[in-house]
């Protein structure tokens, strides 16, 4: 047994340890803080992660003997810090959190990269999020929550935030220290109104690339499909909202109202079902043939809400063949958030946009007569299914026929 002597939180602390006791252990067992949780106790999770003189550590494999006299922050010792301040409402915004094992860890590495890497993009934030694992949520949330802290410091910098990261470049990134127990004040749970359910963009503050990409957003999706028809009668066919839905495999239109609709949209895909009832806007550019279909939705029986832009542009191959060139921009927050970014669901994405084509194909050819109603796409999740089941199964056997 040793003695070993730490500063948690801002107050010293010090306890009687085996000379081999881990510092999560000792955190958790001597200091009693459990705040900060044992996953693999390998390395690997990153759910133990904790500050050591201000820069992340793994608490399950680091000596709480090797660490005599440092700076530790734990989970409950960031109640005077600005960034985690920020972090923690971001988080709950954006619901980066399901179960909470690993949200301890996750916000230590979300600090440490908001402080070190305030220009970092979504690509760069994967990377420093890649060595904490979450088994919940898809890490979209995470992502998004991270990416809005730091346009939020790009657009407005905050003095507390900068001089911490400049302790951060300096070795000195601990987080500040409480005077004070604070009091867990509780809070009121408030759901979005119908404007922000309806508009993604004024529910989520993101950044915008050079490319025009919007970081933080979720997974994005690439299509198309070609229709032997010229570009003019496709984009009039593309910009009339009832007769565009009902191309769509699942899609239903309540009320119409100009450039704005409101509906429902069912998928069934192996073990995930759900039907989203929400809102939806086109914005359009007739010169251009390109226009942008935003919706938002929440499903009834899981309560998980979706965003979505879905971007279509015509291009004229030939006086009588145009291309619709697609690209899908989707998150999902809440229990089907862990679906969203399967490469088979991808998959079953991009089947669905084919077969809106192929729809979309067949209504020009024998469009309805006037007055008559519009006749919904059918939609048949057992054949979709195991179709992109097949051609997966194709593809990783190297079978591209």
């Amino acid at each position: 047994m040793v003695q070993v002597t730490l500063e948690v939180n801002g107050k010293r602390v010090s306890h009687e340890a085996p000379a081999r006791m881990h510092l999560g252990d000792f955190l958790r067992d001597q200091a009693r803080l459990t705040g900060t949780h044992l996953g693999c106790e390998h390395g690997v999770c990153g759910a133990c992660t904790v500050l050591v003189d201000g820069a992340p550590v793994r608490s399950c494999i680091s000596f709480a003997v090797a660490c005599e006299g440092r700076q530790v922050t734990t989970i409950e010792g960031y109640d005077a810090d600005p960034v985690m301040q920020r972090l923690r409402a971001a988080f709950t915004k954006h619901h980066a959190l399901q179960c909470g094992y690993c949200t301890p860890g996750m916000l230590a590495t979300s600090r440490d990269i908001v402080l070190r890497l305030p220009d970092a993009d979504e690509s760069r934030v994967r990377v420093e999020l890649s060595g904490n694992l979450c088994r919940c949520t898809g890490y979209m949330g995470i992502v998004a929550a991270v990416m809005a802290v730091l346009a939020d410091l790009r657009a407005q910098p905050d003095a507390a935030v900068q001089a911490l990261r400049a302790a951060q470049a300096q070795g000195r990134g601990a987080a500040p220290a409480v005077e004070k127990p604070v009091a867990f004040a509780g809070f009121t749970p408030a759901m979005a109104s119908p404007a922000q359910q309806a508009s993604p963009v004024a529910a989520t503050t993101t950044a915008t690339t050079p490319a025009g990409k919007k970081e933080g957003r979720g997974s994005q999706i690439d299509g198309g499909f070609q229709v032997p028809f010229p570009a003019a009668e496709v984009w009039a066919f593309m910009v009339d909202l009832p007769a565009l839905a009902s191309c769509l495999p699942g899609a239903s239109i309540e009320s119409h109202e100009g450039d704005r609709v409101k509906g429902k949209v069912a998928i069934k895909f192996g073990p995930m079902a759900a039907a989203f009832n929400g809102a939806a806007r086109l914005e359009r550019d007739d010169a251009a043939m390109r226009a942008v279909f935003r919706g938002a939705g929440q499903d009834s029986l899981s309560q998980s809400r979706a965003n979505g832009d879905i971007t279509y542009h015509l291009e004229a191959l030939s006086p009588t063949e145009t291309r619709v060139n697609v690209n899908l921009l989707y998150s999902l927050q809440g229990p089907l958030a862990q679906f969203s970014r399967s490469g088979l669901v991808q998959d079953f994405v991009r089947r669905m946009i084919a077969d809106f084509g192929n729809n979309v194909t067949a209504r020009l050819r024998q469009p309805a007569g006037q007055g008559e109603p519009l006749v919904q796409a059918s939609f048949n999740p057992t054949a979709m299914f195991f179709s992109v089941l097949w051609a997966r199964i194709k593809r990783w056997f190297g079978r591209g026929d």
